[in-house]
């Protein structure tokens, strides 16, 4: 298969790039795709040097999958000058996610929704993505009647330079000066910050309302009531969230300690006497979403609460992702270069 990575150089393109690498799929072909200020730059695959090129139409032509990470402008703008080079499209921005036309998968728990595609397969919101594994496995096992979830989500959800904002910040911070923000909404070192994306006039921000409407459409779920409070924590990498869920019938904690450890994709960590949960710093750099502190609430049997952590870069992104590509594949979902030439 000829795959190219738009936004290659990115946090997310780099990550993109590793998991592929890793992966099991036959890469017969590569293009690295990126702005102008990259093209020429050289990222290493499988042992040989790859040089970057600019992202621009001509640049899909032959290519049979392509991993955007550039932005959902730029999504919107390439995304389907290769779709009409014969390319799929998994593109990991806002822009297509809530195209009903579109799906947007997680591959443990909506595969087939892979089979519909018309070129572009949506990667969802990272915060999103740990949310309904958990989530899809009570919704199958005793239905779900509400959600409501916070996230502390890391730096690293804005990409490179959210990273690079907060260590600047930091060391400003312990070096007595007074941090500034530039791409959160106020400075991040010590602090904890409501506010991710711009507010509504309903008073949800953007991201609330990504996953609210994502969650809904991946599980399939168009009535499902979702609320969500996303803050963005001083943490480099992985997100974290606290989730409540109104069921719809009774079940065991151990029960659901059991079905969690069933699904694919997630790690029940639940030893609370031995301080042991799940944690971003832990998380980081592993391909699996993290369970724990499952408990019931005090007062109300059909009412279970549980921490969730994952590495938003992999995941929640990069990974997500390939999984998508290898559903492709394992489906045969991608045009064949030697029937179809273009």
């Amino acid at each position: 298969m000829v795959f190219a990575i738009a936004g290659a150089t990115g946090a997310v393109g780099r990550e993109m790039l590793r998991e592929l690498e890793e992966s099991d799929l036959p890469v017969a072909g590569l293009r690295l795709l990126a702005s102008e200020r990259s093209a020429g730059s050289k990222l290493r695959f499988r042992s040989t040097e790859v040089e970057v090129e600019p992202l621009r139409p001509e640049a899909f032509a032959g290519v049979q999958v392509a991993l955007f990470s550039a932005g959902a402008e730029r999504s919107l703008l390439f995304a389907p000058c290769a779709v009409e080079h014969g390319a799929v499209v998994i593109d990991n921005s806002s822009a297509f996610r809530m195209d009903p036309r579109v799906p947007l998968v997680v591959p443990e728990v909506n595969p087939a929704e892979c089979e519909r595609h018309q070129g572009i397969i949506a990667n969802p919101n990272c915060s999103t993505i740990q949310l309904v594994l958990p989530v899809k496995v009570l919704v199958d096992a005793v239905g779900v009647e509400r959600l409501v979830v916070s996230t502390y989500q890391s730096a690293s959800g804005a990409g490179q330079s959210g990273i690079e904002e907060l260590l600047l910040e930091t060391r400003r911070f312990l070096d007595g000066e007074s941090p500034r923000a530039r791409i959160f909404a106020h400075p991040l070192p010590f602090e904890v910050v409501p506010q991710i994306g711009e507010f509504s006039s309903s008073g949800f921000s953007q991201e609330e309302i990504k996953m609210i409407q994502e969650t809904r459409k991946i599980l399939g779920l168009p009535d499902l009531q979702v609320a969500a409070t996303c803050v963005r924590v001083p943490v480099i990498r992985g997100h974290s969230e606290s989730v409540t869920v109104d069921l719809e019938r009774e079940i065991a904690v151990e029960e659901v300690r059991r079905r969690f450890a069933s699904m694919p994709g997630l790690v029940v960590q639940d030893e609370p006497a031995r301080n042991n949960y799940p944690l971003a710093r832990v998380a980081q750099g592993r391909r699996e979403t993290f369970v724990g502190r499952i408990r019931k609430d005090l007062d109300r049997a059909r009412t279970l609460h549980f921490w969730v952590v994952s590495d938003n870069l992999l995941k929640g992104a990069a990974t997500n992702a390939v999984q998508i590509a290898q559903q492709l594949a394992c489906r045969r979902l991608v045009r064949s270069l030697a029937t179809d030439p273009r």
